[in-house]
């Protein structure tokens, strides 16, 4: 995990993950999926849409509909700030 998504995550971020349902460009009639997770930001989202605008300019093909899922992991109560350091081997 990087160091952005870990500030992410502490700063109310969860684990988003998408399905993106397209069509191939070479088979037009045929449905393809595209599972992708990062961790986001809700309500708005913001690595989301900056990967489907990615998709939409560089990408050939169509998205059909996108599904997400989103999930908090870290919750204000599982971190605390400690200011002790632990040491093991060595006498205190």
């Amino acid at each position: 995990m990087s160091d952005s998504d870990f500030r992410d995550r502490l700063a109310g971020g969860g684990l988003l993950t998408a399905e993106i349902i397209y069509y191939r460009p070479d088979f037009p009639k045929l449905l393809q999926s595209f599972v992708w997770q990062t961790i986001d930001l809700a309500p708005r989202f913001p690595r989301l849409a900056q990967f489907l605008d990615h998709w939409r300019r560089e990408i050939e093909a169509v998205i059909h509909s996108i599904s997400i899922a989103h999930s908090d992991l870290l919750q204000p109560a599982q971190v605390r700030w400690v200011d002790d350091e632990l040491t093991i081997g060595k006498p205190h």
